[in-house]
């Protein structure tokens, strides 16, 4: 038996579906278990570009069993919209796809609810992608909201639907906001709830069934540790535990099943959205290091915000996660820089400290205190092997292992699946 773990630990966008895909080679099942179509996982395939929001990275694999279960939101427009388009481009999708009957469903009246919301806040908002995800996390959390297995019974979909979508239209109109087409939203509702009810099951069952029968398990999460709602940067994090635990309460699964738990970092650091950000980079450091990346959001397209490795931060998510190995990504883009800098500590009103603030405005208000390597001058993008990383590389590499107090297990020095080997 053997079940991994692998989530981001920064603040998402770090290349989990890229190191998904590598280790999906040797597994038999995938599980998603947390976030919803927010979330976007980039896989390139020989010349081919794929991006995934709620089908697990192993649908790339062929012969691979991929679970979206119950810790997930699902937008089932969204779904069958990936289905689709990943059917026309010759992937196997239906046959090898289960969807848990337990995960709630995010509705059209929650994406214009998450827009109200983002509006209304103005230069205070959290800079959501607007796909409904916490509305619909938060009607979870109200018992108000609308399962999967509801898809098998449509008449008894369409009553729960609209008597919640006319409860939200009171909202909007009350705010003088947009109302949603109840009658025509749910023609397209029925019409993608008949093509997913035949994929809906308790995965629960499929999960627990196939630890009994010793297959490979890889449980995949979406975001990054830094968005999780309990640890991240608290109310700028996403409505999920992106967190090690989240795969537990998200698959079904016991911690005594979790046998590896994988990490995956960039070689510097980016995050979308609104937020604190001790290690960003303003001017042209930060673009350049921007443009060299193509840190672009692979959901959204929002430009992300750039900045150096931040060790402290990347400690914290390595101690409550009790994270194994990790995984390096993007090394390639460093590697026509002069020298780097790596956060070791941070100062805050004249003190140092090796600890995350709890508060936003206070981690806000840190300032990074930085330990400089020399860069290595030569690409990096060729390299299959620990060995023949140049002297300057594999030196910022076992500084960032010895910060963290974590192995190295896999690098990554491009896109492509062959620009990745096992430490």
């Amino acid at each position: 038996m053997s079940s991994t773990v692998l989530f981001g630990v920064q603040w998402g966008d770090e290349g989990k579906g890229k190191i998904i895909d590598v280790l999906m080679e040797n597994c038999d099942v995938i599980v998603r278990f947390q976030g919803g179509a927010n979330a976007g996982h980039t896989v390139e395939v020989g010349d081919e570009k794929f991006v995934l929001h709620l089908i697990p990275s192993g649908i790339l694999r062929e012969g691979r069993s991929c679970i979206i279960s119950n810790g997930v939101v699902i937008d089932p427009i969204a779904l069958v919209e990936e289905i689709k388009g990943l059917e026309a481009r010759g992937i196997n999708v239906r046959n090898c796809l289960q969807i848990s009957n337990r995960a709630h469903i995010v509705f059209p009246y929650h994406k214009l609810a998450d827009a109200m919301k983002e509006d209304a806040a103005k230069d205070k908002s959290i800079g959501t992608t607007r796909r409904g995800i916490g509305p619909a996390y938060s009607d979870k959390a109200s018992r108000v909201g609308i399962r999967m297995a509801e898809l098998k019974n449509i008449d008894r979909l369409e009553s729960l639907y609209r008597e919640q979508a006319a409860l939200y239209n009171e909202k909007f109109s009350a705010a003088n906001c947009e109302t949603l087409d109840i009658d025509s939203a749910w023609t397209e509702l029925k019409e993608v709830a008949e093509i997913l009810a035949p994929l809906v099951t308790d995965t629960v069952y499929t999960i627990n069934a196939a630890i009994k029968a010793g297959k490979k398990m890889l449980f995949e999460g979406a975001q990054g540790f830094w968005l999780d709602i309990d640890h991240g940067t608290y109310p700028y994090v996403t409505s999920s535990n992106t967190s090690v635990g989240g795969a537990c309460t998200g698959a079904g699964v016991a911690p005594k099943h979790i046998d590896e738990v994988y990490g995956v970092v960039k070689a510097y650091t980016t995050r979308v959205g609104e937020g604190p950000f001790p290690t960003e980079l303003h001017g042209q450091e930060g673009e350049d290091l921007r443009q060299a990346g193509n840190e672009f959001g692979a959901t959204t397209g929002r430009p992300r915000r750039c900045g150096w490795f931040d060790s402290v931060a990347c400690s914290y998510a390595v101690m409550v996660n009790g994270i194994d190995k990790l995984a390096v990504t993007k090394m390639d883009v460093l590697d026509n820089l002069d020298e780097l800098k790596i956060c070791t500590s941070y100062m805050l009103d004249g003190a140092e400290t090796k600890e995350v603030p709890v508060s936003a405005e206070d981690m806000d208000r840190l300032e990074p205190v930085y330990e400089t390597m020399p860069g290595w001058k030569t690409s990096t993008v060729e390299v299959r092997s620990w060995d023949d990383l140049p002297e300057n590389a594999k030196a910022y590499l076992s500084r960032l292992s010895e910060l963290l107090d974590c192995k190295i297990g896999i690098i990554s020095t491009g896109p492509h699946r062959r620009e990745t080997f096992f430490v």
